[in-house]
């Protein structure tokens, strides 16, 4: 009897043993039926560490959230159990039964996939006006709002459009995102640079707010008509005070994820006036200033002098072009450089630009530079304006005479003047590689490459032997296979990196990725250790200086970070390159 209780023990035991030893690795939902206004949490949870995760594409959901990672130890009766999960908050963008695809993960050598998960979401839920409900209390506190400079402004006027962020004083906003750029379809746009933006105090609706500027763009809409402007959107983390309290009595606020558009906005752009239109009209819209101007006006034949065409003022600088100088056909022009410095400002587009002509001339006289005109239509005036260079005379020294003109003192401007222009072709008739080829052929047989393919066979035989050998060893060699693939694997995901540089999820998800499997390649050690402190003292403990190290774990900060922190292109592509020379530090340096 005491015997087969202890064997009855012992299975209990063994069985408990390999339960708990099982890997397992599954999604969970918050709810399966919810309102297309409603949000759903979905939880990848696994109960053995892993490398790789992968989520499914959410094709039909919006992410608002996520992912947020979270990992637990603890130790119970001597038994250690861990849990790491990855969460996702989604906002559906369809009704009807929606099907989570399968996410991955890679554990100890093997992948383990999620079962898929459906869930029903039905039209939109009504909900109580009850103040204490957080939803309710996040949508009434929080807006954001598209403020448009003018909404009926002329063809390539300047219209600025500034998002601003209200958020009340009861509650507190973090972690915002753009949810998407808009895209200004018919318009010429560009964003200003918002540095040193501050949060600032108002009243919206009768209450107080802060508010911030999140986006400040300048358009220039490029047809008449109603223009659509498409909605900015943010996704971000609201704070709503709760009746929960900490330990200490403190109020614990509540967190809820949301998403705030400012909505579309229409303009209507009226068309400038064909009455009174100039037929060199080219465009310019603004206030602008027109000159021609030479470095000299007295030269000798074979000097050079520089024509400079200049418009400067405020409009849309980058929309139209210079008119064209009409030069006489004794001087030779070459093709103008153009060079534009100009700044876009809140009001729009303010500087100038410049066509610059080098002018060569061969003989001896006087040469008009015959006036141009510049047209422009001014906002104020609501009319067009014509402003005029002015004719400017080229007196040539000395040099030989031009007897193909009729006049010896003043050279006319014709139709036969030509622009230098160098191209590729100049000097095509000039062979560099005469391709010549011998008359007699060697015989191939006795030849070279005759010997060469009759022994090459034979040769190949030992080299193989040597081949398959050491493909043997390399099998056999489990751990630096491991290394091997990790390497493997970060050179893959640093090369994803690269790709996905402007998507600042995928991007920062697959820079992490190359890290981690890098450190696991250098260092041969395993996910579980994958802790700053232990990469820290590791890094240290093979030589490598210690700002190189402090780099590193920047990179791996700014991945963490970059789920929760607006990131540039500009500063992905900075994390990029900062990672790839780190990187390339520590080989030189690891021992």
């Amino acid at each position: 009897m005491k015997l087969k209780t202890f064997i009855l023990l012992f299975l209990i035991l063994l069985s408990t043993g390999l339960a708990s030893a099982q890997i397992k690795f599954e999604a969970k939902v918050s709810k399966t039926q919810l309102g297309i206004n409603e949000r759903l949490r979905v939880d990848f949870e696994m109960n053995t560490d892993g490398d790789n995760f992968s989520p499914p594409s959410f094709a039909d959901f919006t992410v608002v959230g996520g992912p947020n990672q979270s990992v637990s130890h603890s130790w119970i009766n001597g038994v250690r159990s861990f849990s790491k999960t990855y969460s996702y908050f989604l906002a559906p963008k369809k009704t009807g039964s929606i099907t989570i695809n399968q996410a991955t993960i890679e554990i100890e050598g093997e992948t383990y996939k999620t079962s898929p998960v459906t869930v029903q979401i039905s039209t939109a839920v009504s909900r109580p006006n009850d103040p204490d409900d957080v939803e309710n209390v996040a949508d009434d506190n929080v807006h954001l709002i598209a403020e448009i400079s003018k909404t009926n402004p002329y063809l390539n006027e300047a219209v600025t459009v500034t998002y601003k962020l209200y958020v009340s004083e009861d509650i507190g906003v973090s972690n915002f995102r753009e949810n998407g750029n808009p895209r200004y379809n018919d318009f010429w746009s560009q964003n200003i640079d918002l540095k040193g933006s501050q949060i600032q105090k108002t009243q919206y609706k009768g209450r107080n707010y802060r508010y911030l500027v999140i986006r400040k763009t300048v358009l220039y809409p490029q047809k008449s008509g109603k223009l659509e402007i498409e909605p900015l959107s943010l996704d971000l983390t609201v704070q709503v005070p709760s009746k929960r309290r900490d330990f200490f009595g403190t109020f614990v606020p509540t967190e809820v994820h949301k998403t705030v558009s400012a909505g579309s906005k229409t303009l209507t752009v009226k068309a400038l006036p064909e009455n009174g239109k100039p037929l060199d009209f080219s465009g310019a819209v603004g206030d602008f200033d027109f000159k021609l101007t030479t470095s000299k006006t007295n030269l000798n034949a074979t000097e050079s002098l520089q024509a400079r065409v200049e418009v400067t003022g405020k409009g849309n600088l980058k929309l139209f072009q210079l008119p064209k100088l009409s030069i006489p056909s004794a001087l030779e022009v070459y093709e103008p450089e153009h060079t534009e410095n100009i700044k876009t400002l809140s009001e729009g587009m303010q500087g100038s630009i410049v066509d610059n002509y080098t002018i060569v001339p061969q003989f001896k006289g006087k040469y008009p530079i015959p006036n141009i005109d510049f047209t422009y239509f001014d906002l104020k005036s609501e009319t067009y304006k014509t402003i005029s260079s002015g004719e400017v005379v080229v007196n040539v020294l000395d040099g030989p005479t031009n007897n193909s003109n009729t006049d010896s003192n003043i050279a006319g401007s014709g139709d036969g003047k030509q622009r230098v222009t160098m191209n590729n072709d100049q000097f095509a008739f000039v062979k560099s590689n005469a391709n010549l080829e011998p008359i007699e052929s060697e015989p191939f047989l006795n030849s070279t490459v005759f010997w060469s393919v009759l022994l090459l066979p034979l040769m190949a035989i030992p080299l193989a032997m040597v081949f398959r050998r050491k493909k043997a060893e390399r099998a056999a060699d489990v751990s630096g296979n491991k290394v091997r693939k990790a390497d493997k694997l970060a050179k893959k995901y640093l090369g994803f990196a690269k790709k996905a540089l402007g998507q600042k999820e995928a991007f920062y998800i697959a820079l992490e990725k190359a890290l981690h499997n890098y450190l696991k390649a250098k260092l041969r050690i395993e996910t579980s250790d994958l802790s700053k402190d232990r990469i820290q003292q590791l890094l240290l403990k093979r030589e490598v200086n210690e700002a190189v190290v402090t780099d590193f774990l920047s990179i791996l900060d700014s991945c963490e970070l970059a789920r929760y922190t607006p990131f540039t292109e500009v500063t992905m592509q900075h994390d990029y390159d900062k990672a790839a020379t780190t990187i390339s530090v520590i080989d030189k340096q690891i021992k």
